[in-house]
């Protein structure tokens, strides 16, 4: 499936653009149910990246967050969408939000594309080939730094909890810096050597992560959940329930 990320990195900056042509006007949003905010850019992405996925690969089911599509769990192929993944980003108009789409293989993501729409950069991966980032159309492979100690430490610009702050002041003797992110943009700072660990103790949704999975390993780093274990996808619980981190290598992880 390789062959594909050519066409998927074209369905993301198209999605893009439908998400800054809402994105520029004074647009309002409503609530779902789980009070999460919903707008008119992230059902406009939604439909294009499910139609043109359709087009390209009509046997393959589609998850996403904001479909109600149901997706058989035994399935050989899967893709996994966040149509707009950083909502809340995007109604604050700080820019930091993205388009996530991933396939995942026997529930282990093969391919992740995540596009920042602002930037119009796109990071990509597929699994054996590494990860890249695509900027004024010139791409470069990006990996994790090497770091073990004065790290620097990537939160969630919105989501933050007590836990990640008691885990902070746990290990501050280890961490040089820290900065704050929207979206899947945590994860492929990660892996572009921009931070070097993510510690997740709140909930997330499959559609949130699997394409940062998928580049972060590609690109060095470790994607496993706080017990450990190895992160599966098309559940049939959506919600990552045990959190997760990202770090740039294993002597950084610290549960």
């Amino acid at each position: 499936m390789h062959d594909m990320l050519d066409t998927v990195i074209l369905i993301s900056l198209d999605a893009s653009k439908k998400i800054l042509d809402v994105y520029h006007t004074d647009f309002s949003f409503e609530s779902k149910d789980d009070n999460s905010p919903l707008t008119l850019a992230d059902t406009a992405s939604n439909e294009l990246i499910i139609n043109r996925l359709r087009e390209a690969c009509p046997n393959i089911p589609i998850l996403s967050e904001e479909s109600t599509e149901s997706v058989p769990y035994d399935t050989e192929y899967c893709w996994i969408v966040d149509p707009l993944d950083g909502t809340k980003e995007f109604i604050k108009k700080n820019g930091e939000f993205t388009v996530n789409i991933a396939l995942v293989h026997n529930h282990i993501p093969i391919l992740g594309v995540i596009a920042v729409p602002v930037s119009g950069i796109v990071y990509f991966a597929s699994k054996g080939n590494g990860a890249y980032k695509l900027q004024n159309n010139v791409k470069n492979a990006i990996y994790t730094s090497n770091k073990t100690e004065d790290l620097i430490l990537v939160g969630s610009k919105s989501h933050s909890t007590e836990k990640e702050s008691d885990f902070v002041n746990k290990n501050r003797h280890r961490i040089k810096k820290m900065i704050s992110a929207g979206s899947s943009l945590k994860g492929t700072m990660v892996a572009e050597g921009k931070a070097d660990i993510y510690y997740r103790f709140g909930l997330t949704c499959e559609w949130d992560t699997c394409a940062m999975h998928c580049i972060v390993e590609e690109a060095g780093g470790v994607f496993h959940q706080m017990d450990n274990t190895e992160m599966v996808y098309n559940r049939k619980n959506h919600l990552n329930e045990k959190g997760f981190y990202v770090v740039n290598r294993k002597e950084n992880i610290w549960v």
